[in-house]
């Protein structure tokens, strides 16, 4: 498996949750490039080239691109802080299109379950995502089959790539 540092874990996890209702949003677009810019841990990032090889993976290896982020998610070891910031930015990409989607939930549960962070810290610092962590999973075969169910109920469609008027969109309504 592969190592990845934590700022390309965050766009990925951001990205996947993007693409994890099966649509791209200008508004998530949008959301992930500030985020991005706001951060210091994405010095010298180019946010365009980054995003689009992202693109390009998700159009090529479909579920498995996801699968591949899931392994990878789980094999990284990260401080506390550093789960809480992935929560702050899968959740926000989420939120992000203002529609809230069940396979959206799904795909942020498989992202809960391979962080070691409690749920009660996680209240402490996101009480409003209570939703989101209900029906915890407890056991490994379960998190494989809600894994898999995501996957029965998710339609990974060739997404276009994203151009710079797609991330500023929301500067002219």
């Amino acid at each position: 498996m592969d190592t990845i540092s934590f700022d390309k874990l965050l766009l990925k996890t951001a990205f996947c949750c993007m693409a994890s209702d099966g649509n791209i949003d200008y508004r998530e677009i949008s959301l992930i490039k500030s985020m991005c810019e706001k951060s210091p841990l994405f010095s010298n990032f180019n946010f365009h080239e980054e995003i689009n090889s992202l693109v390009g993976k998700i159009n090529s290896g479909g579920k498995n691109f996801i699968q591949y982020y899931f392994d990878l998610l789980k094999q990284t070891e990260l401080n506390e802080q550093e789960e809480l910031t992935l929560i702050d930015f899968a959740i926000e990409t989420i939120k992000a299109d203002d529609q809230l989607e069940y396979s959206e939930i799904k795909f942020f549960k498989n992202i809960r379950h391979r962080l070691n962070v409690s749920d009660e810290i996680i209240l402490a610092h996101f009480p409003d995502i209570e939703l989101y962590l209900e029906n915890d999973i407890i056991t490994d075969g379960y998190l494989d089959k809600i894994t898999s169910h995501f996957f029965e109920i998710s339609e990974i469609p060739q997404f276009d790539f994203i151009s710079i008027a797609d991330s500023s969109k929301d500067n002219q309504e």
